[in-house]
């Protein structure tokens, strides 16, 4: 696995109508005085996916270009990655639905690929607009294309330090320019060429923050918002990432107790994590993992490390949460290949789809300046499974990585009566319910739902679905039915590898 998989675990995503078209065409007519220079955005027909080894759907593409610079037009510029999946209603509602993927790094067009099941409601009488944000996905990606440099099991500062200045020279772009205060410049030039008055703004994880600093910069083009695993504009990000996830798996260790199969089958649950923790920190194991396309085993090295970004990557879902119990006992017995086998798996992907650059640019500009060490909480820290590892390594990485623009307000909570719904989930291992809190405290027109015992993102959990599109047709945040959710599933604990009790 490379190092960027292992990073990455642990820092922390149809066919227009005429009238349409005739529509948009005359709408960018009336605009060309203030769009003199401006390319146009050219729609095409093409397929999106969330992945080479997924079924695509039908959309319209184009590349859009932008100054890397907003500030100087005369500076190079960047492509971004606009895709429009048109509305199933031949007569949609003007204004479409924008999902904004979180990390910071993935793609919009790559998450909403993912998830486009949780909102097919709203695509009946609504386009879907998907911008991959500039430095992720097809929008001048913002990677580190760098061999492994960081031994196994292993880190040190000084080793982060090396990779990042190494990243840095990989780059394509100047990362000072991938800050959310550039980016929702970007989805506002987007939106004034495609001819769209208004927005309807679904931001997950990160992308809440996005949704969040769009509607403060444009609020006349903001028509609803809906935050989902919010991250409050007023809390940098990194002091509680270890505390949270400790808060999980105590949470993921007390369901176990309270639930008569899961306590009958695992009543050491809590100190046979302690024991394989403690094993793991005097060095790792070695372990042998199959791999998945030639099936032939390959050496690899477990330790506290892997073992942290594991129970931190499972404990983001009840699905895989739902495994925690089982494969901790395994690893109690000696077996570590089940834990080690998720770990390797899930941090790939997150490596496959996060670009490292474009997050390093987001955290070292808006959240590890703003980190106050007087009030981190460094014994809590370090009790936590994960350490301080987490946030020596953010501070690492931002000893090199440069700052870009932020726009002035940035860190305040949002003051406005647009329609707002904030969802979270009790179980949450990042942003638990407090922060949507705290982002609501000055909104005046908004509800918060927080369903119990699901993890990092609601917008798939049961009737939720529709709960969003009820909220984005209507407006009236206040008056939603929300009672379906109270019979929402929750993956049952596995008992064995056959799954959990009958």
């Amino acid at each position: 696995m490379t190092c960027r998989a292992r990073l990455a675990a642990h820092f922390s995503p149809f066919f227009f109508m005429m009238r349409r078209v005739l529509r948009v065409i005359l709408l960018i007519s009336a605009l060309l005085p203030a769009l003199a220079g401006a390319q146009a955005i050219e729609l095409e027909d093409c397929r999106i996916s969330a992945g080479p080894a997924y079924p695509s759907l039908k959309a319209r593409c184009a590349n859009f270009s932008r100054p890397e610079n907003p500030a100087d037009p005369d500076s190079p510029t960047i492509e971004l990655r606009v895709a429009v999946v048109p509305a199933l209603n031949l007569n949609p509602e003007p204004s479409p639905f924008v999902p904004l993927a979180g990390g910071p790094g993935q793609g919009a067009i790559q998450f909403y690929a993912s998830y486009k099941h949780a909102f097919e409601r709203v695509r009946r009488d609504r386009d879907i607009l998907l911008v991959d944000q500039r430095g992720t996905g097809d929008s001048s990606l913002m990677d580190c294309p760098v061999d492994d440099v960081l031994g196994v099991g292993e880190y040190s500062v000084e080793q982060t330090v090396e990779y990042m200045q190494e990243c840095l020279t990989q780059l394509p772009h100047d990362p000072t320019y991938f800050t959310t205060s550039v980016a929702v410049r970007d989805l506002d030039a987007v939106r004034a060429e495609l001819g769209y008055e208004a927005l309807n703004l679904y931001g997950v994880s990160y992308g809440s923050r996005v949704a969040q600093h769009y509607t403060r910069v444009y609020p006349d083009r903001t028509r609803s918002v809906i935050l989902d695993g919010v991250v409050p504009p007023q809390l940098p990000l990194g002091p509680e990432i270890a505390t949270e996830a400790q808060k999980a798996l105590d949470n993921i260790f007390a369901r176990c107790a309270e639930d008569a199969a899961c306590n009958e089958r695992f009543p050491t649950l809590a100190d046979d994590f302690q024991a394989v923790r403690a094993r793991l920190l005097d060095g790792p194991v070695v372990v042998d993992l199959q791999d998945p396309a030639t099936g032939s085993l390959q050496a690899a090295n477990f330790g506290s490390a892997e073992l942290a970004g594991a129970v931190r990557l499972l404990a983001y879902h009840p699905n895989s949460s739902a495994l925690l119990p089982l494969m901790i006992s395994e690893a109690a017995s000696g077996n570590f290949i089940p834990l080690a086998a998720q770990f390797q798996m899930i941090a790939t992907s997150m490596s496959d789809t996060l670009a490292m650059g474009m997050h390093n640019s987001v955290m070292c500009s808006e959240d590890v300046p703003y980190i106050d060490d007087a009030e981190v909480d460094h014994d809590a820290l370090a009790a936590s499974y994960m350490g301080p590892m987490q946030l020596e390594a953010l501070d690492a990485i931002c000893s090199v990585w440069p700052r870009g623009p932020i726009d002035d307000g940035f860190h305040e909570p949002l003051d406005t009566d647009i329609p707002f719904l904030l969802l979270s989930g009790t179980a949450d291992p990042i942003t638990p319910p407090r922060y949507a809190i705290l982002a609501a405290a000055e909104l005046g027109n908004a509800r918060l739902i927080t369903n119990t015992d699901q993890g990092h993102g609601q917008a798939g959990v049961g009737c939720m679905p529709r709960i969003i599109a009820d909220f984005v047709n209507e407006l009236d945040p206040v008056e939603l039915d929300t009672d379906c959710l109270s019979s929402s599933f929750v993956m049952p604990f596995f008992l064995d590898y056959s799954g959990p009790a009958p």
